[in-house]
């Protein structure tokens, strides 16, 4: 059986699949579900220096079917609804989670609104046992009145120099990044990441400001700022999948990568590791399908692994191929659900071929015998 056995930023996982930052990780219950589960590590949500409520409901929509083999979109504009810091630093939590599965990692999120925010979180976390590892966000596009500091280098950059003035000793600590879609920006931003003794880079986060109409009931299907929110989910796959490939070839081979977005099967994270991740988080299908994610993920990544002949996710990490002409051509997910929306699967058009193939043969045979009878 496969070796699903990786480490982020120097922190070793006995699953390289485990939960991203979002929903179902608000709660010490929700986070204990998570550590029983197969999940490689628990990544708590997100947090700010106080505890917020976050945007108005309607704030996310889940499970928008994108077709058979692709994780379901969703959207959202939470605002970052959490209980604060302390509240994921509390015994509650860091226990819940050692006590729930022992040696899991325990990471923490921090999105704080002011640097002076984080700088602040960063000395409760570098005071308290038990965290095995910070994910600082520079990437949430749903706070009214805030920018995304990813798409901002020059702030990025002197917000990291800070960050890493003042970084606990010793406490891996990684940054997720908002999407990138030019070349430049892919450079710039590796350019910043590399002065930095950066653990690991997660990418994607949402994809902001996207806009889901309901035609039914002429409206936007959310509230906050006007119906605008992040997409994620099957619809940034792709997306996802890019940044992962791009950053890995242009950062320092000592900062990992971890891929988010679009992941709902082992099939989506062998993807995101063939890329250069060394290891995925789960959104948008643990928040529609619960912890149980993580178990059927791990089990269709190891099954894929053995039926390629894989015995370690070392073995194929990082190594995708250049096109050439394949020895079996790939059918994507879309084209089978059109076919199968439009009522007409593929046995069906071999008999209705077979059967005007007959009617031509008569035809015929009535026309030759036409003929003969003048």
């Amino acid at each position: 059986m496969a070796s699903l056995t990786t480490t982020v930023g120097g922190i070793k996982l006995n699953c390289c699949v485990y939960n991203a930052s979002g929903p179902r990780t608000g709660s010490a219950a929700a986070l204990k579900k998570i550590a029983e589960s197969a999940s490689g590590a628990v990544l708590a949500k997100s947090a700010t220096l106080v505890k917020q409520d976050g945007n108005p409901l309607p704030r996310g929509v889940q499970e928008i079917d994108l077709g058979e083999r692709s994780c379901p979109g969703s959207i959202n504009s939470e605002g970052l609804p959490n209980a604060g810091i302390d509240y994921y630093l509390s015994s509650e939590c860091v226990d819940g989670v050692a006590e729930s599965a022992p040696g899991k990692p325990y990471l923490v999120s921090l999105s704080g609104l002011k640097l002076k925010d984080n700088l602040e979180m960063l000395s409760r976390v570098g005071s308290t046992a038990g965290v095995h590892g910070i994910e600082l966000n520079l990437a949430c596009p749903n706070i009214p009145g805030k920018p995304t500091m990813a798409y901002d280098f020059e702030q990025m950059e002197s917000v990291l120099e800070e960050v890493f003035k003042q970084a606990p000793k010793g406490l891996p600590l990684g940054v997720k990044l908002a999407p990138y879609f030019d070349f430049p920006h892919f450079q710039r931003a590796a350019e910043i990441l590399n002065k930095f003794p950066i653990a690991w880079v997660t990418c994607i986060n949402t994809v902001g400001n996207a806009l889901i109409v309901d035609a039914t009931n002429e409206m936007a299907v959310i509230a906050p700022k006007g119906g605008f929110g992040g997409l994620a989910g099957g619809y940034i796959k792709w997306t996802a999948l890019a940044n992962v490939r791009q950053l890995r070839k242009l950062l320092k081979p000592e900062i990992d990568i971890v891929g988010v977005g679009g992941v709902a099967s082992g099939e989506d994270a062998f993807e995101m590791i063939l890329c250069g991740a060394c290891a995925v988080q789960v959104g948008t299908k643990h928040w529609s399908e619960g912890p149980k994610c993580f178990d059927r993920i791990a089990n269709e990544l190891k099954s894929l692994m053995d039926k390629k002949g894989y015995g370690t996710i070392a073995e194929f990490q990082g190594k995708l191929k250049d096109w050439s002409k394949p020895p079996k051509a790939l059918k994507f997910g879309a084209a089978k659900a059109s076919t199968e929306v439009s009522g007409t699967s593929a046995k069906t058009v071999q008999m209705y071929q077979a059967i005007i193939s007959c009617l031509l043969l008569v035809i015929a045979g009535l026309l030759q015998a036409a003929l003969r009878a003048r």
